[in-house]
């Protein structure tokens, strides 16, 4: 019996999350739960994280838009990588209230 090739379900996955994530309007937030249930994988949410780390250069994702579920930016707060994720939200008019985005007001409807 032939194995089940893991790198091409895993690339498989990888360019649903990558899709799901390009549907997100500007000004608008989702979880990486929600894009993993949007996606079709539920609960794996931490592969969204790993696809998003893995863009291909060129490839254009709107990565920024996918936060966590308590409504914050998963990089470490005063890290490089956090502060041009909150700059590119902010510039879509996204706001935050003490770190956090009400995912009432700003999150994806989907």
């Amino acid at each position: 019996m032939e194995k089940p090739n893991v790198r091409s379900r895993s690339a498989d996955s990888y360019r649903r999350i990558w899709a799901t994530v390009q549907r997100i309007p500007r000004g608008r937030v989702a979880t990486y739960g929600q894009i993993a249930r949007l996606s079709k994988i539920p609960g794996r949410a931490r592969l969204v994280g790993y696809a998003l780390h893995s863009l291909p250069y060129g490839i254009e994702v709107p990565w920024q838009r996918v936060i966590n579920s308590q409504g914050k930016i998963s990089f470490l707060e005063h890290s490089r990588s956090y502060q041009r994720q909150l700059a590119l939200l902010v510039k879509e008019g996204i706001l935050f209230k003490n770190g956090r985005i009400d995912l009432k007001r700003f999150g994806w409807k989907k």
